[in-house]
């Protein structure tokens, strides 16, 4: 019931666990929870499909149509589109079908206390849609027809002001207003003795409408012939107001053209267009829309007043401010009134001089008619706050290109740029669709290159509509030349640089100059970044980010965190010339400093023990982020290691090679932690080529030993070796002895990886030595596991579990809890080996527990393995399956090539155990793939040897020898005792 409550999304294992059992879980709560979910699996007919392990819990895989839930709530959607396009009978339609898909009470008392909230919750949005329901049926002219249901649900539902008064318009409605007055002294009399409060404003307001039987109270009219269209905007016949309110003038109306092709927008149209349909008791209804300049706002807001043009009977009014017109002042409030004024019929000479008594006429002649009002291109509130009238039956829509968070009562919808898919529509209904279909790929290329920018894509579309020879890769070819790209992006009467420039003008001097230096940093900025680019404390640094923001000239996906829009940054970076570069290099270097202290200061927490070398670092230049935890410290890096990454580059492109090769070797450990290959590949190599420019032999032997722990990552071992050989040779050549263990430990590893056993375990225990003379721990500790992985390999089982054990005691006492599981997995194998099932099950255990708050799917997957491949030993394939197949969902997204073939090798046992030989076939044959490509020989063999077994008994017996008589001759030369030849 708990996932079903939340189909499609992922509900972690501990969550259900509190939902299960509250606050008092017994000790096998989350192996509880996954034996059901095996169980429905099985009992449910196609339940492997339906029940899905996706990373740390499970969800149900299942469309809207299959769950009640679901379909009721895109009933519900559905109604309030319905309503907010002025179709309210579709709207009744979309309720009834949702409230018929309630047959009863939701859990009927069952269930915890997390599952009876959510079935409190879920009976409120029932009870809401039936309001809802009764609400429109009363707007359509109901009454008696409704009496007996409302009052059954008010009596079910005593203490619902709504439900109350809505019961008392049916009545008051149908004529029996004595029993609508007696619902309310009912309803009166329980307030007071159950909460000893008197009904509500707006129960007391009816009660009183009904003694006086105000005719407001009365029944809608049914929609004339004259009432403007349900289908022409948001709002119905029934609540246009009388043509009789208009002027004996004609109707102004000075909106823009509407464009043909606008495109896109669809639920900011929709938010603009239901505004209009809201009862408005009192105070004008005022949306500003604010965005970038050339994201569209003027094309949205007249697009949308086009479509409510009929529901303002009493003219459209439109006026350009000029608060970002180029050679342009910004308009004044008294000359915008004049013109209103005038546009309303008011001759000159009763239009008054002084702004204060123009404000006073104004709203004296728009307190009684239907106007829309469109205030574009506003400069600030200052300026669009005298022009607002008074009256609740007008509606004023504003654009500008700054938030107008100081408008008083306004409705804010920012803008930014275009779906993908909106830009390939607009490009598309521009240019035409068989220009389109001929170059798709070209076309997906330009909506990138412009950012998804409408002013950028109607230029680019403009350009290729009037040059028809042009194709359309053509112009993406030259618009992915940065230099000349603005420049592209431009015609005679506009372009995007010419649109930047008028925002980046209208700032004062500081902000122009923090927007110029911002700009150089290449990813998205923080606070601290911020502060460091800028030179100043984090206070200023905040506020001139939040100015930009306001300003459309930063993007801010998620909170604390802002970017540039590509053709900002574009344009920002114009702006850094051979004068300002001597401020713009020290900008760079403050920030690639504060990157190395933030890195260091976030690595002594998570890395605690890390050896030193002494390197100089730069004195702090900002403020740094505080790391007060270990899960502080990883989330930091979580957010910002892309950013370190781009910052390598950086410090690259401009000749800083010693930040270039020290940032890499601060952070590779985060990297390689997270299994991020590909992006410690590259810092690695950056580093190797900066440290080789600078001549710093000290550098050159960190960053060799980076980039070899990526290459071993990534599968390319043999390259790690090499790379490790040479970090050893200069280690020695410099008295690093520290380097010297390292290198050692690792050539240790990989030789280990490559199936050279003897000469791993023979390096590993120099290492070994080596870290104990120097006092390393941690170092000892990460040794020790390599160790005992070798040992259990030649079947030193006893010599496995003691250096897996020691290793553990090491890890705990640093507080190193993910080399301590990886500890526990490597003395789990040697209890495997040693035929102690249960123990080897006991301590797997607590390496899953450990991994827990660990968040390394990584090294998840490979305890995962290990209890599929224990619980295979003790005899329960089931089980082990279950196991296995979670550990191939983390493997694939975050594991080595090499550890993705040691799962499906375990599956792949697993199935031949379950008789399946066919699928075991498959699965070794893509761990023999996988292990091929990394040179990982131990794997290969054990493939070889299961494809041989799953040959055997599908009655391939030629296959068979083949396949074994290749695992025995790689076995052999690896050194590997007979006894351990067969791992299940």
């Amino acid at each position: 019931m708990a996932l079903l409550l939340e189909p499609g999304r992922v509900v972690p294992v501990a969550r259900l666990v509190e939902i299960t059992w509250d606050d008092a879980p017994p000790a096998t709560a989350a192996h509880q929870i996954r034996k059901i979910v095996a169980d429905l699996r099985q009992r449910i007919p196609g339940g492997a499909a339906l029940f899905v392990t996706d990373g740390p819990g499970y969800r149900v895989a299942v469309d809207d149509d299959q769950v009640d839930l679901s379909l009721f709530g895109v009933r519900l959607r559905r109604a309030r589109e319905a309503v907010a396009a002025g179709l309210p009978v579709n709207a009744v339609d979309q309720l009834r079908a949702a409230l018929e898909l309630w047959r009863g009470r939701l859990l009927a008392g069952e269930g915890g206390m997390l599952l009876q909230a959510a079935a409190t919750s879920l009976e409120e949005r029932r009870l809401a849609a039936v309001e809802q329901l009764f609400e429109l049926q009363l707007g359509l002219g109901e009454a008696a027809e409704l009496v007996g249901d409302l009052r059954e649900l008010a009596r079910e539902n005593p203490l619902r002001e709504s439900l109350h008064g809505q019961l008392m318009l049916a009545l008051y409605r149908s004529g029996r207003q004595a029993e609508a007055l007696e619902e309310y002294q009912r309803v009166r009399a329980l307030f007071a003795e159950e909460l000893g409060i008197d009904p509500g404003p707006e129960l007391s307001g009816l009660h009183e409408g009904i003694l006086r039987a105000s005719p407001e109270l009365a029944a809608p009219r049914p929609p004339t012939p004259s009432a403007p269209s349900a289908q022409t905007g948001p709002a119905t016949a029934a609540t246009a107001e009388p043509h009789a309110l208009a002027q004996p003038a004609p109707a102004p109306c000075s909106l823009p053209y509407d464009v043909q092709d606008f495109t896109g927008r669809t639920e900011q149209l929709q938010q603009l267009l239901s505004a209009a349909a809201e009862p408005v008791a009192q105070g004008t209804p005022i949306l500003a829309i604010d965005g970038m300049g050339g994201s569209g706002k003027t094309a949205l807001a007249v697009h949308a007043a086009h479509r409510l043009a009929e529901l303002y009977p009493d003219g459209q009014i439109s006026v350009d401010l000029h608060g970002f017109t180029p050679g342009q002042q910004p308009r004044e409030p008294s000359e915008v009134l004049d013109v209103m004024l005038r546009s309303l019929g008011l001759p000159g000479d009763r239009i008054p001089d002084d702004l204060l008594s123009k404000i006073a006429l104004w709203r004296m002649t728009t307190a009684q008619r239907r106007l829309l009002i469109l205030l574009d291109n506003a400069a600030d509130a200052e300026q669009v706050r005298p022009l607002l009238p008074s009256s609740p039956k007008c509606m004023v829509l504003i654009t500008s290109r700054i938030r107008l968070v100081d408008l008083d009562g306004a409705r804010a919808l920012s803008i930014g740029v275009l779906s993908v898919q909106d830009s390939l529509a607009l490009v598309e209904r521009t240019l035409g669709e068989q220009r389109v279909a001929a170059e798709p790929t070209a076309a997906e290329e330009l909506v990138q290159l412009c950012g998804r920018l409408p002013l950028a894509l109607r230029i680019a579309t403009a350009r290729l509509s009037h040059r028809p020879r042009w194709t359309i890769q053509y112009l993406v070819d030259r618009l992915s030349d940065e230099a000349r790209k603005l420049d592209e992006l431009a015609s005679r009467s506009r372009g995007v640089a010419a649109t930047l420039q008028l925002s980046y003008l209208a700032m004062d001097a500081e902000c122009r100059n923090a927007f110029r230096l911002l700009s150089l940093h290449p990813g998205d900025l923080d606070v601290h970044s911020a502060a460091a680019l800028l030179g100043t404390p984090t206070v200023p640094a905040e506020e001139l980010l939040e100015l930009l923001l306001d300003a459309h000239l930063l993007e801010q996906h998620e909170l604390g965190r802002y970017t540039f829009h590509d053709l900002v940054r574009s344009f920002a970076h114009s702006l850094c010339t051979a004068e300002t570069a001597p401020e713009d290099g020290l900008a760079v270097s403050r920030l690639l400093d504060n990157y190395v202290l933030a890195v260091e200061g976030a690595c002594e927490v998570l890395f605690p023990g890390r050896v030193e070398f002494g390197i100089e670092l730069p004195a702090p230049t900002a403020a740094l982020p505080a790391f007060a935890t270990p899960d502080a410290a990883l989330a930091w890096f979580e957010r910002e290691h892309r950013n370190l990454l781009v910052a390598v580059r950086l410090a690259a492109r401009r000749g800083l090679d010693w930040h270039c090769a020290y940032l890499p070797r601060a952070f590779a450990s985060f990297l390689h932690m997270q299994g991020c290959g590909e992006e410690l590949l590259e810092a690695g190599q950056l580093a190797v080529a900066a440290s080789r420019r600078l001549g710093d032999r000290l550098l050159l032997r960190l960053s060799l030993t980076n980039l070899a722990v990526a290459l071993w990552q990534l599968g390319r071992v043999q390259e790690g070796v090499d790379a490790l050989e040479q970090a050893l040779e200069i280690a020695v050549e410099i008295g690093d002895r520290h380097g010297e263990a390292a290198c050692l430990g690792r050539l240790g590893a990989f030789r280990n990886s490559l199936g050279r056993y003897a000469d791993g375990l023979r390096d590993l225990e120099a290492a070994l030595l080596l870290h104990r003379a120097l006092g390393s721990p941690r170092e000892e500790a990460a040794t020790l596991i390599s160790i005992s992985s070798v040992s259990a390999l030649l079947g030193r089982y006893p010599a496995a579990a003691e250096a897996a054990r020691t290793s553990a005691e090491i890890n705990r006492k640093l507080g190193e809890v993910d080399n301590e599981a990886l500890a526990l997995v490597n003395l789990a194998n040697a209890h495997l080996g040693l035929g102690s099932y249960e123990e080897a099950l006991d301590v797997l255990t607590n390496a899953q527990e450990l991994h827990r708050s660990l968040h390394r799917p990584g090294n998840a997957s490979l305890v995962l393995a290990r209890l599929a491949d224990a619980h295979l030993r003790a005899g329960r394939p089931s089980v082990a399956y279950d196991y296995g197949l979670r550990a191939l969902d983390l493997v694939w997204t975050s594991g080595s090539a090499a550890r993705r073939a040691t799962v499906e090798n375990i599956l792949g046992r697993i199935h031949q155990a379950r008789g399946e030989h066919v699928q075991a076939q498959a699965r070794h044959g893509q761990a023999l793939r996988l292990a091929e490509e990394t040179g990982f020989r131990i794997e290969m063999a054990y493939a070889l040897e299961g494809l041989g077994a799953c040959a055997e008994a599908l009655g391939e017996s030629e296959q068979a020898r083949e396949h074994r008589g290749r695992a025995g001759e790689l076995f052999a030369a690896m050194g590997i005792p007979e006894e351990r030849r067969r791992p299940a």
